[in-house]
C-alpha cells in the first residue's frame, strides 16, 4: 500500500527506513499523476517486503518539493540511506516502473 505522508512523516520515514523509500511526488490536478497512482499501489503489493512505498502532494508539501527541486511531476523518487540516489519523471507503465524499481532495491 502506498501512503500519503506531509513533510515531518517523510523525514521520520527516511529517518528510519532500513530498506528503500519509493516516492511518489504528485499533485491532486495532475493527469499523469492519476494515471501513475494505480501502476505504483500494484507495485507497491508486489515489493512491499523490499520496498517502502510513499506519496506526497506537492502542494501540501512546497517544502519537500522545493528541498527536492521538483519542478515537474509525477516524479518518483528513491531513498536509500536518507539520500536520494535516482528519479524518474513523468508517467511510468507497469512494465517501466517495475524495471525502475527493480533496479533501485
Amino acid at each position: 500500500m502506498v501512503k500519503n505522508v506531509n513533510v515531518e512523516q517523510f523525514d521520520e520515514l527516511l529517518k528510519n527506513a532500513n530498506k528503500p523509500v519509493i516516492c511518489d511526488f504528485y499533485a491532486t490536478w495532475c493527469g499523469p499523476c492519476k494515471m501513475l497512482a494505480p501502476v505504483l499501489e500494484q507495485l507497491s503489493e508486489e515489493y512491499g517486503e523490499k520496498a517502502e512505498f510513499i506519496k506526497v502532494d506537492i502542494d501540501d508539501n512546497m517544502e519537500l518539493a522545493a528541498r527536492y527541486g521538483i519542478m515537474s511531476i509525477p516524479l518518483v523518487a528513491v531513498f536509500k540511506g536518507g539520500e536520494q540516489v535516482d528519479k524518474s519523471l513523468g508517467f511510468m507503465p507497469k512494465s517501466e516502473a517495475k524495471q525502475f524499481i527493480e533496479k533501485n532495491l
